[in-house]
């Protein structure tokens, strides 16, 4: 598709009193970014290249590493725009090195791509045939993104949406060894993103940046410089300081590129992607827009569907027995959870699983723990029309809630009057859970340098969270949920070894995903809940099997049900064990309670 061409005057804007100063030179946004453009693509092809070489050595031949490091930081300089363009190549090109089930023929594919030829050369091959097979197959994957670079013109929509995901990957995936598990190369990998962002922005919007604010230009110059060099001083991966990295580096960098994009005046943000291209960093309470996750059918939700909504949430007539409403299992006072292993049914009799929190739910693209349900509506009218939970049909209006005869009102001023079908209901629902949101904590409030509270025990929980004990390799930062970033369109699920009770002598049962997708591969799997407000919702895992936040992380220092001395051939933790001590156990604790931040309790 042709750029628009929109010319930008680059330079002294005339001026009668020192006419000789005038300088205007122009130039067209599509001329701007073509040197970008070259620079991304010529990267990508660098990678192609590098994987070529590759497949000139086997796979412990001294040379594989190096040729695997060159062809890791081509593929960096380039994956800011080639991802954009291909989210889902560019995720399977540097993804984990994990099966991926297709969602078309429901098939299971061999794990490829950089984080597999990672694992092959750092830790030893199966076969010299599936060695080469990984390379040609990420090959393919990294040429698909080399050949459509050229054929999609940066604009500046493109360019700073493109430019905030590298953001986010260097905080959530970067740093915390998500992107380069075995070899740890991420820290080595983050100073190389920075500087390929510098020179993206030298050879396309610098000009404009320094014409309209020259201290600007070099607070962004010179906080990139600094971060590089914090790096360059710390470089070992398990005691490098990422919340200081985070909070005295990164964020001023963030804070710059929202600036930048703003007095460039080339775009203006929408409000239809995850982020918030507003929020000064990643850490804001309003960083995420909330729209974005939700069913097209339930955006924008109005104060008065809201307001339905959570009168609606605290009504037991709205379950067909009139014994249940979303309250009964999801409780303001309990993190709104219920503090037990497992909740009663309409009969008195427990749940199949534990009540996990409806706190920042709406961020998760998978609910339920075995991820059946991709969104709230569908997780709400599942539990309509569970014949254990409300028994109710989605389709027929439950018009007992009529017995409090304000719900007429709220109706006609939610959606012009009442509907036959209990769908308003959900989507109304949905609105309401949908609020329950907090990333105000006190870990936010420190992150953002609003507070110096954070305890030496708490920063080390922070950096044994983001680093040595692999925490967010799987709980993302800044969410802590499995919503994978930078573009937050799938969920994670994990197969990790749930014991049946807290002794640990026997495996949990539970099929997970499996009843799902009857795959062997996806026994025991669950999706990975959020860290935040923890310290409000025990018990733990999906069958409540433990009461404290020490059990779990005790259980996955152990290295989760394979360390228990389970059969687990499918567990997709990315170690063996954590080898953690007890004080950075009570660390990583001490760390998950400054993730507390509740929403107030409602009125009704």
């Amino acid at each position: 598709m042709m750029i628009k061409k929109i010319a930008v005057l680059i330079g002294i804007v005339v001026c009668s009193c020192k006419p000789k100063e005038v300088k205007v030179v122009a130039e067209t946004q599509d001329e701007i970014f073509i040197e970008a453009q070259n620079y991304y693509e010529k990267h990508m092809a660098l990678a192609v290249q590098y994987i070529d070489s590759l497949s000139m050595f086997n796979a412990n031949d001294k040379n594989a590493k190096e040729y695997f490091k060159q062809a890791r930081i081509a593929f960096k300089k380039a994956e800011p725009y080639a991802s954009y363009l291909k989210p889902e190549v560019g995720h399977r090109a540097n993804g984990p090195a994990l099966p991926i089930l297709t969602e078309d023929t429901q098939k299971i594919l061999a794990p490829i791509g950089l984080q597999k030829i990672e694992e092959s050369i750092y830790d030893g091959v199966d076969s010299d045939e599936a060695y080469a097979r990984e390379l040609n197959l990420t090959k393919g994957l990294l040429v698909v993104l080399r050949n459509y670079i050229p054929q999609r013109p940066i604009t500046p929509q493109r360019f700073f949406i493109a430019t905030h995901q590298q953001l986010m990957r260097i905080i959530s995936l970067g740093i915390s060894g998500f992107d380069t598990p075995v070899s740890q190369l991420g820290l080595e990998e983050t100073k190389i993103s920075l500087l390929s962002l510098m020179d993206v922005y030298e050879m396309t919007i610098q000009p404009i940046i320094k014409n309209k604010n020259i201290q600007l230009d070099e607070d962004f110059k010179g906080h990139i410089s600094q971060a590089v060099e914090f790096i360059g001083a710390n470089p070992d991966f398990e005691t490098f300081d990422r919340f200081i990295f985070i909070k005295n580096y990164m964020n001023p960098i963030t804070r710059n590129w929202v600036a930048i994009r703003k007095v460039s005046n080339l775009w203006d943000a929408t409000d239809n992607y995850p982020f918030n291209f507003n929020a000064p960093t990643f850490f804001e309470t309003n960083s995420f827009n909330v729209n974005a996750f939700m069913p097209v059918s339930n955006k924008n939700a109005s104060d008065k569907q809201i307001a339905l909504g959570e009168k609606l949430f605290f009504d037991k007539n709205i379950s067909e027995d009139g014994k249940m409403a979303c309250v009964t299992c999801h409780g303001p006072d309990k993190g709104w959870a219920d503090g037990l292993a497992a909740n009663l049914d309409n009969q008195g009799k427990p749940l199949a699983r534990n009540t996990p929190t409806l706190i920042n739910s709406a961020f998760q693209r998978s609910q339920f723990w075995d991820g059946r349900s991709p969104d709230l509506i569908s997780q709400i009218s599942s539990v309509f029309t569970n014949e254990k939970e409300f028994n109710a049909s989605v389709h027929q209006f439950s018009g007992d809630i009529l017995i409090d005869s304000t719900y007429i009102a709220l109706f006609k001023e939610a959606y012009g009057g009442i509907s036959a079908k209990n769908t308003e209901i959900i989507k109304a629902i949905s609105a309401y859970v949908a609020t329950l949101n907090g990333f105000d904590s006190k870990f936010d409030k420190n992150i953002r340098g609003e507070e110096n509270s954070f305890t030496e025990e708490e920063k080390l929980g922070f950096n044994l969270f983001m680093g040595k004990a692999l925490c967010a390799t799987c709980h993302f930062i800044p969410l802590t949920n499995g919503t994978v970033p930078p573009f937050f369109a799938e969920h994670e699920k994990e197969v990790i070894g749930v014991p049946s009770n807290a002794d640990n002598k026997m495996i949990d049962e539970d099929p997970g995903f499996y009843l799902v997708n009857d795959d062997d591969f996806y026994k025991g799997m669950f999706k990975t809940p959020t860290v935040r407000n923890a310290e409000l919702t025990a018990p733990y895992m999906h069958n409540g099997v433990y009461r404290t936040l020490e059990e779990v992380v005790n259980f996955y220092n152990l290295g989760g049900g394979a360390g228990l001395g389970f059969d687990l051939p499918n567990q997709t933790l990315p170690f063996d064990n954590l080898d953690l001590s007890k004080d950075e156990e009570h660390a990583l604790v001490a760390f998950m309670q400054t993730l507390t931040d509740a929403p107030k309790k409602s009125v009704y």
